[in-house]
Order: C-alpha cells, then structure tokens, then sequence
C-alpha cells in the first residue's frame, strides 16, 4: 500500500489516547472508525460525542474496512485480538506497558519493546510503534502546519519499510514530523524511561537522540 491511497483509519480503543487519534485525523481529513471490546449500538453515542464524525463499528469491520488500524486499547487487552483478522495489516502500536495499571505481566518484563511481543502475537500484521511516546492530550494541543517552526516529531519504528513510510505519511498529515527510526527493535529506544519518552522534540533534536540512545543500546 502507498501512503496516497490511505483514507481510512481503523481505531481499536476509545479512551483518552484512541479518542485523541481518531479527532486528529477526522480534522486531516481521513474516515474514522473506532470499535471496542463492546457492541457499537453500546459506544456509538460517546463515539456521536467525543469523535463527531467517527463511526462505531464491531472491530472486526474496523479492522477489515480500514487501511491503517491504530492499537489504542490497554496492552493488557492485547491477546483478545484475533491476529488471523490482522493478516496484511499496517498496525499502528500505540500503547505502553504499565505494570501498575495492566498488572505485571511477564512477558513485557524483558529487554525488549512491548510491540516486538505484539508483533510475535500478530504475527502476520505489518506492525508500526509510534505515538507511545507523546500524552494523549499532546496529539491535538501540539499539532502544527507542515513547516511550523515549533511542529514535533515523533519517531517511527517497524520491519517494514513500506509500512514505516505509510505510518511516516500519516503522522505528516496530523501535524508532525516523523522521524524512520528503523526496525522495531528500535523502539526501544523510545519506551518508558527514555530520554525520548515524555520530551518535545522537533526533527533534528529526535534524530540526533535517537542515534545516541539506539548506540547505547546496541
């Protein structure tokens, strides 16, 4: 898929961060759905009221009718995914681990970015780590023109490539500067705890940090 022929986007979660997302791309001009553990005749009036303009659908057509599907649900959620339906997929990972709120849960308590173990599950899907790093409010308060001297970036990790500038594409069009970050193993350079975690950055600043932290690492 080109990044051109991307209209639809596919929200799983309709908290604080996918309710944000979905907002963000209604305003960029993209068709949204969003679809939760719940029926959508449940979620289509807070849908009608956070996100005018979205649609509330089962996950399933989310997920088959959208060419980029974000995760914004808990990672706890994560093995209630069918990964069969995730088949071909550009999975947008945008969630974190967070012991006190998911439980602790061993296997994100290695060395490795929680999405690498979302790509072992969704084997299948062409997954893409991005907007983890950034506050849910963040997404709308600091999108900025193309251009704007003060527009953030926010970096982009996957094994694949093509998916990697899809997702880059996107971020472009909510009003940030991606940044290819590389692989997804890379993401680890942008997790919790991390100088890249929580800051604002713009292009040039994340570059350079994201080349010094993925040499420490490695």
């Amino acid at each position: 898929m080109k990044a051109a022929d991307v209209k639809t986007i596919g929200i799983l979660g309709a908290g604080r961060v996918g309710t944000a997302l979905a907002r963000r791309a209604i305003a960029a001009g993209y068709d949204v759905k969003i679809a939760t553990s719940r029926p959508p005749a449940e979620i289509g009036l807070l849908v009608e009221i956070m996100v005018p303009g979205a649609r509330a659908e089962t996950a399933e057509a989310v997920i088959a009718g959208s060419d980029v599907v974000v995760l914004a649900l808990p990672l706890s959620k994560y093995r209630n995914l069918r990964p069969a339906l995730f088949a071909g997929k550009i999975v947008v990972d945008a969630m974190n681990y967070w012991a006190p709120t998911d439980g602790v849960m061993s296997e994100f308590e290695g060395d490795r970015a929680s999405s690498e173990i979302i790509q072992d599950y969704l084997t299948d899907a062409l997954i893409v780590r991005s907007f983890n790093h950034m506050g849910y409010h963040e997404i709308e308060e600091e999108a900025r023109a193309a251009g704007h001297p003060d527009r953030r970036a926010l970096a982009v990790a996957g094994d694949d490539a093509q998916a990697r500038r899809v997702v880059a594409a996107f971020i472009d069009h909510l009003g940030f500067d991606p940044v290819d970050a590389g692989e997804l193993a890379a993401s680890r350079s942008f997790v919790t705890g991390t100088p890249i975690f929580g800051a604002s950055l713009d292009q040039a600043e994340m570059t350079r940090v994201l080349q010094g932290t993925y040499e420490r690492a490695y």
